[in-house]
């Protein structure tokens, strides 16, 4: 028996059970380019539910007036947007006053969780959305890691719980804003989704959820959702680089483990293994210690960051690659790994959380602490050409298994469940797959 049974909507939101239309909110309320990959989830989201025209349901994005250029281009068919005014999120403001009494360092997390006992969680996150709620919605989906408490039935993301695992790279009111919106919204949400089997058991058990309240639906490549571009020559698009490199896409965060890479490429240069690294992404305030690493290794001649780049040189710089390397330490999914496989670039990537699970048998994995394996895995990429072709054959593969209009088709599945709907064979067939993965 399917451990997915339908639910009874609460009490007032029952419609006449002639209608058979769906509306479905989901918040879109972010501002482009700050939100990394949260904001490729829902472009892939609206490229899915766009072309999902065998049904009666509607999918109304809730983007920022003035801010929703970014949304509107992947809404097609069923989709449209609906826009409201922009302000400051309610639990920053909330959070201004906790944050006078605690200090902005990482030591003091101890205090945040501590403070978590003493003061209900609840009272940062909002009750309610009068705007939102008052739209006639049937069910409301927060992708975004944020949200607001709602009595209609409504589906909550929060992708990971890094803070959890890595206090030490958030401050005490990062940490403590985190714990507080997810703790909530996954308590008081329908439904929470998540992308892999490594963060659903690490959900349940750390916010001692129910085994069917939390669900897995695979994401696809980002790629998959945008314009494809063709690539065009490495010279063309402005940068000075090397005919072949090895790549990483990512901001750099503490976490993504530049400094580890670094000193890996530097032991293999002291073996007479020179592998320039090229670095896009954002630069975070943590770039200038990357950048007192590089001269202090004496890489500069080897290492290059170019920062955030467009969809386009992103692709002639894939196009130009020997290998992706991906040394993170903490990730719930990987879009660059999805990204590699896509343009037929072997990757070596983390042994860390979900990323096995994603890889498959199609990347090479080392242990992130470990500078010996980053570099023997690197060396390993670039100078086996017979291993890098098995690789690209694998990896093309493994992100052929996953498409956006089937995470659309089965988070359809759940709209229709948790708003009481009737569901098709093909819905029971999704459902019965997220209970299985």
């Amino acid at each position: 028996m399917s451990r997915f049974l339908p639910l009874r909507r609460k009490r007032g939101c029952m419609r006449n059970s002639e209608e058979t239309s769906l509306r479905v909110a989901i918040d879109a309320r972010l501002i482009s380019g700050e939100s990394g990959g949260v904001e490729s989830v829902v472009v892939g989201l609206a490229h899915g539910l766009s072309q999902l025209t065998d049904g009666s349901e509607e999918y109304v994005f809730i983007a920022y007036e003035g801010l929703d250029t970014w949304i509107r281009g992947h809404i097609a068919g069923p989709c449209r947007v609906m826009t409201v005014p922009y302000r400051r999120p309610a639990i920053r403001r909330a959070w201004r006053a906790v944050s006078r009494s605690l200090p902005r360092v990482a030591a003091s997390c101890l205090e945040a969780k501590r403070a978590l006992l003493r003061e209900p969680a609840t009272n940062a996150v909002p009750a309610a959305d009068a705007t939102i709620e008052a739209a006639g919605f049937d069910v409301i989906h927060f992708p975004l890691q944020r949200g607001f408490r709602t009595a209609i039935p409504s589906i909550y993301h929060p992708h990971d719980l890094q803070h959890l695992h890595m206090p030490h790279f958030f401050t005490a009111e990062e940490y403590r804003s985190r714990e507080i919106v997810y703790r909530t919204l996954c308590s008081t949400s329908t439904l929470v989704a998540v992308a892999s089997r490594w963060v659903r058991n690490d959900v349940i058990a750390s916010y001692q959820l129910p085994e069917e309240k939390v669900v897995v639906v695979p994401l696809a490549a980002p790629v998959d959702a945008y314009a494809k571009p063709s690539p065009v020559g490495i010279s063309d698009i402005g940068y000075d680089l090397p005919t072949e490199y090895l790549l990483y896409p990512a901001a750099t965060w503490p976490h993504k483990n530049h400094l580890r890479l670094l000193e890996a490429l530097s032991l293999l240069r002291n073996q007479g293994i020179e592998v320039p690294l090229v670095c896009t992404g954002m630069k975070t305030g943590h770039f200038r210690t990357i950048e007192r690493r590089i001269r202090r290794l004496q890489l500069s001649d080897q290492v290059q960051f170019l920062g955030v780049v467009s969809s386009k040189e992103l692709v002639s710089l894939y196009a130009g690659a020997r290998a992706t390397v991906i040394p993170t330490e903490f990730e719930a999914a990987s879009f660059p790994m999805w990204e590699a496989f896509r343009f037929g670039v072997p990757v070596a990537c983390s042994n860390v959380t979900s990323l096995p699970e994603q890889a498959g048998d199609a990347a090479i994995l080392f242990e992130p602490e470990d500078v010996q394996e980053i570099a023997s895995a690197v060396q390993r990429l670039w100078t086996n050409e017979g291993l890098r072709g098995e690789l690209i054959d694998r990896g093309h593969s493994r992100v052929d298994q996953f498409d956006w209009i089937t995470t659309a088709r089965t988070f359809r599945a759940h709209y229709r469940r948790i708003a009481g709907r009737a569901v098709s064979e093909e819905d029971r067939t999704l459902l019965e797959r997220t209970s299985s993965i």
